[in-house]
């Protein structure tokens, strides 16, 4: 897998590139989310410094092209410099919303409901400390992201609408379930 991670502590990025690329992934390190929404762009050959109009600034007047992202997976942390986590995440998902958008975050509660009020959609989300195997694995296991992808075309439909504070319960709910049943399963 290609991977790119952002993490501002770097004892901590250190841990993850050496654990990612020990298993046989590709892995690009950087410490800040302005240094991470650069390296993606650069990834696609994106100018580092311009930034992307989403359709919605542009009132749907062009259909953007779907392009395939350039990561199998971006994890990243929350509370960073420069730029959060929420904002990168926003930034890579205008550029490309296929892009598969993991946080690793001590601030579980707080992160969720962030997420899917800004984002309108369901990410993988790790529970700060976790153990370095169960990291990877979590990394790898591209059946849970596309669970939550399925989990994803209820937020969508709710996006227009009002998400009250149950809906939003349940929806973490299910996919806290769904992570559950399948990292800990067989």
């Amino acid at each position: 897998m290609k991977i790119l991670l952002a993490e501002d502590e770097p004892s901590i990025l250190m841990q993850y590139q050496i654990v990612l690329e020990d298993r046989g992934h590709l892995v690009t390190g950087t410490q800040d989310g302005e240094e991470c929404v650069n390296v993606y762009k650069s990834a696609l050959g994106l100018p580092v410094e311009a930034d992307i109009v989403s359709n919605n600034e542009t009132n749907g007047s062009f259909p953007r092209p779907e392009i395939n992202p350039p990561f199998d997976a971006v994890v990243l942390d929350y509370r960073m410099p420069k730029k959060d986590g929420l904002a990168v995440a926003i930034e890579i998902l205008e550029i490309c919303p296929s892009q598969r958008i993991v946080f690793a975050s001590a601030y579980t509660a707080e992160t969720l409901v962030d997420l899917v009020k800004h984002l309108h959609r369901i990410v993988e989300l790790l529970h700060k400390p976790f153990d370095l195997e169960y990291f990877v694995d979590s990394v790898e296991d591209t059946s849970l992201y596309e669970q939550i992808e399925r989990l994803n075309v209820r937020v969508r439909e709710m996006k227009d609408h009002n998400i009250t504070r149950s809906q939003l319960v349940d929806l973490l709910s299910g996919a806290k379930k769904l992570q559950e049943l399948v990292l800990y399963s067989g």
